[in-house]
């Protein structure tokens, strides 16, 4: 039996919104991208203060590996700087989010730890992590130390906070049907209270991921000599806005493919919110 005209058409047009779905995510930067070679094409901001997207990817290309000059001294120079900042990223955040688990399930789970952190943290973490960098100077000279430090103490409130609301949404009723079934309270917290903290860590985690990322850039321009932020800042001391535009698409590229890592890693432990949350 032959399809309907009607069914057929339904069909075509589902066929067409899954085609249009998946070309969303680029809707936005080619719109972007319009309006920038717009701006650029019309004269309205010189050349030399906003070079065109083609001039920019063109640059981007040759910092990355090197071979057309169009960078000039940048040129093939990204690898060693993306290195020493993914090194710096990596260990600041994995620092911060260590400390930051440990004491969020603490503060979670009993109320002396709560009472004697809970102040401090609300106190510290409003204070701009900006703020810290003259005393991490001082505290640990130039170099890596207190860019890790900056770091650190940037990934650390995010994680403790997500913990602590993690551990203090679990389900009263899963936990005691844990205890009627004898559970100990190592086997509670690790089949009970870990799992169902587990998505809001995650959202902590990337949001210190995230901000790991910004604030290796704020470090890199005051406390070493290499790293993306370094090499965004004496781009811009030369006057090279094309090359501190190209180090910007990095800088966000880097953060997007560490975000899309930590996420796969997600997905492999939270398997279970599958088909049972919305975000699943």
């Amino acid at each position: 039996e032959e399809p309907l005209d009607g069914e057929v058409d339904a069909g075509g047009g589902a066929l067409i919104g899954d085609r249009l779905l998946r070309l969303a995510p680029l809707s936005v930067p080619v719109l972007v991208l319009a309006a920038w070679q717009g701006l650029v094409g019309t004269g309205y901001f010189p050349a030399n203060l906003l070079p065109g997207p083609g001039r920019v990817l063109r640059v981007f290309w040759d910092v990355a590996v090197g071979q057309t000059g169009e960078a000039g001294i940048y040129s093939g120079v990204l690898a060693a700087h993306a290195v020493a900042s993914v090194w710096r990223v990596a260990l600041g955040f994995l620092v911060g989010i260590a400390l930051g688990i440990v004491l969020g399930l603490l503060m979670g789970l009993f109320l002396w730890a709560e009472r004697a952190f809970n102040l401090s943290i609300q106190v510290l973490r409003n204070i701009p992590i900006t703020a810290w960098l003259p005393l991490a100077i001082i505290f640990f000279g130039l170099a890596d130390r207190p860019a890790i430090f900056i770091i650190a103490l940037g990934a650390f409130f995010p994680s403790v906070i997500n913990t602590i609301h993690g551990v203090k949404g679990t389900d009263c009723i899963v936990v005691k049907a844990g205890l009627m079934m004898g559970m100990s309270q190592t086997q509670l917290m690790r089949l009970v209270v870990l799992p169902s903290a587990l998505p809001a860590i995650f959202t902590g985690l990337r949001l210190s991921l995230g901000l790991s990322w910004m604030l290796v850039i704020l470090a890199e321009m005051v406390a070493v000599r290499a790293g993306l932020g370094y090499l965004l800042l004496d781009a811009n001391y030369a006057f090279r806005t094309d090359v501190v535009i190209a180090m910007m698409l990095n800088i966000g590229i880097a953060g997007y493919l560490s975000d899309r890592l930590l996420l796969l890693v997600r997905h492999s432990l939270l398997g279970w919110t599958r088909g049972v949350t919305i975000g699943g």
